[in-house]
Order: C-alpha cells, then structure tokens, then sequence
C-alpha cells in the first residue's frame, strides 16, 4: 500500500495505536481516532498523554463504538479500518461480563452490520485478536508423544500448589510448546471468548463482502505509553508501580508461570505490515516474540533497571480465567506477513524503565482490584 490512504483507528488513543498514528502519519497516512477516552486507560480525559500526543495530528471523534452513529460519523470516507477499540482485561472480564460483551461483541457487531448494509469506502480491515483466544494452548505429552490442547486446571490443583496443566488424557505433567494458528481456539476467560468473536465475526463478513481484512493475535505487548494506572491489564505496569512506590510485590500461583511479551515498536510493525501486504489477506497472524518469560523474571529485570529491591511474595494465590503457560508459533507470521520481532526482553524492558522513570507515579490501585476479585470469587 504505497499510496496515502484515509485510515480509521478504533481505540487509536490507547496505547497501541498512538504509537501506530505516528508511524502512519509519517508514511503519509491520514488518520481518523474513534475513541471513548476510558477514564481506566487515560484516567481525566483532559490530561491523558496519549491523547494529548497525537490530538494535533489527527481528526478525533470523542465517540463509542456502542454507539451506531459515532460508527456512522467516522466511516464517511474511510479506506481501512484499524479495529484496536476493546476493553482488555482478562481478570475483569470474568465480573464485568456485560461491560465486555457489550464493546467487543456488540461494538463489532455494530461496524459489521454498517459495512453489509450501506454504501462505504472501506477497502481492507485490520482486528486485534489476541492470544487470549487460544487458553491454555499447545502442550506436548511425552507419554502420547503428540500434542494436546488441555482446557485448563483444576481448582482442588492449584488449592494444593500444583499449578502445572496435566495432560487431558494420562494427567501426567505436560510442557508448553509454541502455540501455532492452527491450534484449538478455547479462550479461558471472557475476555478471550470475546475478542475471538472480534475475530471471527469480522473474518465471516469481510470474506462474505470481498473485503481484504487481517487479524492480528498480539501477545502481551508493553512499552512506551502503557497505561500504569490501570490495575488489570500489564504485569509490567502494575509491578513498575508496586517497586516505585517501594511496596512489596504478591505474585500468583509459583512465579514460574510464563508469557510471550511483545515490545510495542514490533507490535506496530507487524499491523503496518498487516496494512500493506496482501499476502497477509483473509489470514489470522500470532505477533510475538516465540519466548516466553516467567514472572518471576520479570519482577527481577524490573527491580534491576530500577535499582530498587522491594520483598517478593510467591503467594500461591491464583485468579479464575488464568492460563498457565503461551508463547506464540512464529513461523507463520515470518514467512507471510514478513514479520519478526527485532526487539529482545531485556533491551525493550530497559526502555519501558527509562520511559517509567520520566512519569509521575500515580495512586496504586491494584490492592483495590484484587479485592474486587476475591469478592467475586475469582482470586483464590
């Protein structure tokens, strides 16, 4: 896609697409923001710097996208659609059922319906999916000697200290293997079920329209610009807050547990990439690293950058909706849409540190959130 395009961001204040607008703007692009400025994102609208970053440089419409004419309004001539807009967090979604049926599925539910039955411009839709989609997903069974696909763990497990998935067939110990596109999709909480359905519903459409679209199933991506005020989403975020206000850090179940983090420059690389390649059309993509790290490591890479020690509490607490272990297949996503993440651990950790350190760290509100859950039967 060489030419400039009139590209519509759903959600394009938030952290992933502000970074996203800038490198677009550069290419030429002109961008339309829908975006509700989430106080739990951007807490006073008027002064998130998100918004303030990129206000200048855009045409902003203050909207949902619950909201059909807000849809309406900021379709008129738009060429490709960047679909960020959701709300993400995994824990939340299991007592905020409606609040995420509501945007991720109706809010989709809603563009899609606009786009089968009006005249519109739009030429190519990009999704973030997530790898929220896939649960637990790939594991090897050494005594089947094949993979399986565990639906998660069980309670009496875990209240016992063992948080490892056990094989669904022999309920031996299993070992995560990179999880590829063609793995069995069955999301563990709300959340995940969610954005498959972003994901899916707008792959239907779309192929039912001849609308080029991509979906792009990001891993945890931090960075620059992550919200760190928003207690559920981003252990890097809530840790950060926890060791600059010198307050001890309480990590679930053994600290062993591991994810796939992703630096928010490759993040948006790989949607850029989305964009322009028409090999990437009609096709869903893991963006990630294909590493995983455990929390424990990132608690650790943390207090280091900072040069602050606070106590660590392996707790054995563990939250409803969690998996154990994901990190993503690659190989897909490098050989059609030409992506590979540039950035390691330890260098974009080094520069989400250096960026915390120029903020002012604001109230923690994480305690808060874990009584939430407990309340709701979520944190055992």
């Amino acid at each position: 896609m060489s030419t400039s395009k009139k590209i519509l961001i759903t959600g394009g204040a938030g952290f992933i697409g502000t970074r996203l607008i800038k490198q677009l703007v550069k290419k030429g692009h002109e961008i339309t923001v829908l975006d509700n400025l989430s106080p739990q994102i951007h807490g006073h609208s008027e002064t998130s710097v998100l918004y303030q970053e990129i206000k200048e440089i855009v045409r902003f419409i203050l909207g949902d996208v619950q909201n059909k004419e807000d849809w309406e309004k900021a379709l008129v001539g738009q060429e490709v659609v960047v679909h960020l807009a959701a709300e993400t967090g995994t824990g939340q979604s299991m007592y905020q059922i409606e609040r995420y049926s509501n945007v991720n599925v109706s809010g989709t539910s809603i563009f899609l319906d606009i786009l089968t039955n009006t005249k519109h411009s739009i030429e190519k839709v990009i999704v973030a999916s997530s790898r929220a989609i896939y649960g637990e997903g790939k594991y090897f069974s050494p005594s089947l000697q094949h993979s399986v696909y565990p639906l998660g763990r069980e309670e009496s497990d875990m209240l016992g200290g063992n948080f490892e998935i056990k094989c669904p067939f022999t309920g031996e110990n299993i070992s995560p293997e990179p999880t590829d596109e063609w793995s069995r999709i069955q999301p563990n909480s709300i959340y995940g079920l969610t954005k498959y359905y972003q994901e899916q519903a707008i792959m239907i459409t779309c192929q039912a329209l001849r609308i080029p679209c991509v979906a792009l199933r990001y891993q945890n991506v931090y960075g620059p610009g992550q919200s760190l005020n928003n207690p559920y989403t981003g252990i890097l975020s809530i840790f950060s807050t926890r060791i600059k206000g010198n307050k001890d850090i309480n990590i679930f179940e053994d600290g062993t547990e591991s994810r796939d983090f992703v630096y928010i420059d490759d993040v948006v690389d790989a949607t850029i990439k989305g964009i322009e390649k028409e090999e990437a059309n009609y096709q869903s993509f893991n963006i990630g690293t294909g590493v995983s790290t455990s929390v424990l490591e990132v608690a650790q890479e943390l207090m280091n950058n900072y040069e602050i020690q606070v106590p660590i509490h392996v707790t054995g607490q563990f939250r409803k909706g969690d998996i154990r272990h994901n990190f993503a297949d690659m190989k897909k996503s490098e050989n059609l849409l030409g992506f590979k993440a540039k950035v390691s651990f330890k260098e974009g950790i080094k520069q989400f540190t250096d960026w915390v350190n120029e903020q002012s760290i604001v109230s923690d509100k994480y305690e808060a959130s874990l009584i939430e859950m407990r309340e709701k039967g979520l944190l055992k």
